[in-house]
């Protein structure tokens, strides 16, 4: 069951944790963010809690969360999961909650749509995918689904991206499917 907003909150050791991480992994990989202040994305973080708290789940899942870029329109600075490979706590997922309900048998324990919802962040579209690999090669042996669009998805597919053979694929699959390999990755703005 998801959490409700009230429980979303970290204390003061989580908070210092999580930020210890995230400024490391901030400073390890600068060619992700280049031109942006860590002092600057801390005061952000700090002033959203609600923010820091569905990074602690992106960062608990597996997912890696590190700064990708800033919105130049709201300011907002823009979080992707960059582990190499889609996050293992957050694998073998169909797509969305219709699809798990329509799984007669075998169901996985979940849907990747929801579970991102519940974590307050949102899938990645192809676009943001596409991005996300500029910066590194990401899912060379995994997957992750995308957000779909809605005209594919009332067909009953969804969308997937991995990067193989130095090349970016987009490819779809039935939304009920899913594999120990195919996971998903969040984006999330501050």
């Amino acid at each position: 069951m998801p959490k409700t907003r009230s429980n979303r909150k970290l204390d003061a050791e989580q908070r210092e944790v999580l930020l210890a991480a995230l400024k490391a992994r901030f400073e390890d990989h600068m060619k992700r963010h280049e031109g942006i202040e860590w002092t600057k994305v801390r005061a952000k973080l700090e002033k959203y809690p609600n923010k820091l708290w569905s990074l602690r789940e992106m960062e608990r899942t597996g997912g890696e969360p590190d700064v990708v870029g800033e919105d130049g329109t709201t300011g907002e600075y823009l979080f992707y999961d960059c582990a190499t490979e889609s996050p293992a706590g957050r694998r073998s997922l169909c797509y969305d909650d219709q699809a798990l309900e329509a799984r007669k048998k075998n169901k996985p324990k979940g849907s990747a749509v929801r579970m991102a919802a519940a974590m307050g962040a949102l899938l990645l579209t192809e676009e943001e995918y596409r991005k996300l690999q500029e910066l590194g090669d990401f899912d060379t042996k995994t997957s992750s689904w995308l957000q779909t669009p809605q005209e594919i998805r009332a067909l009953g597919g969804a969308i997937f991206g991995d990067f193989r053979f130095g090349t970016v694929f987009v490819y779809h699959n039935g939304v009920q499917s899913y594999y120990a390999a195919r996971g998903f990755r969040c984006s999330l703005s501050v």
